[in-house]
């Protein structure tokens, strides 16, 4: 369904726009990223090959030896891509309303929250039900330990080093250490 910009809600979202989550072509794509996640989710003792072809079929990208540990919970993984060698490691969860880009290499630890997600600042408008989201990258060779927060926007150089139970609210340079809430450069 059109909007009176003549784009879909969809179209929108993907652009990082103000959009309505609630639209029907959302919606179905949010079913069938559940979907997926009971199939990618319930088999813990799912071969490699097969774990590695159920993110081939939903993700933007995976590269080679690129793991996940189950579960793992996402908005609609059409909007991930996993470098080379990438690892997430137990519960991650990636709001993937937009882009989301993972560096080669990079080690994600456990319970680690990836969030694009974003509401508008504006009362009436988060009211109205509309949100937002702003890209995510992380480079290649970044350590994110356990229970860290990525929020939306935020840039991580390579090399970069997230202290576990940070919470990241801006980018962080290349080859840089942050931690705490908000994190900072230690």
């Amino acid at each position: 369904m059109q909007t009176s910009d003549g784009r879909s809600e969809k179209e929108k979202m993907l652009a990082g726009d103000l959009y309505d989550a609630s639209a029907p072509e959302i919606q179905a794509d949010q079913a069938a990223a559940r979907e997926w996640m009971v199939r990618y989710n319930a088999p813990r003792d799912l071969p490699p090959g097969e774990r590695r072809q159920l993110l081939l079929e939903r993700f933007a990208a995976v590269g080679d030896g690129a793991v996940i540990r189950p579960p793992f919970h996402c908005d609609y993984g059409y909007n991930i891509s996993l470098g080379a060698g990438v690892f997430l490691n137990f519960n991650c969860v990636i709001l993937d309303v937009v882009a989301v880009s993972i560096g080669d290499k990079t080690q994600i630890g456990p319970g680690v929250q990836i969030l694009t997600a974003d509401h508008p600042r504006d009362f009436a408008a988060r009211e109205a039900g509309l949100e937002f989201g702003r890209p995510i990258h992380i480079g290649r060779n970044v350590w994110i330990g356990g229970g860290a927060l990525i929020l939306p926007g935020v840039t991580i150089g390579d090399h970069a080093i997230i202290g576990a139970g940070s919470v990241v609210t801006r980018d962080v340079p290349a080859e840089a250490t942050v931690m705490g809430n908000p994190a900072r450069i230690r």
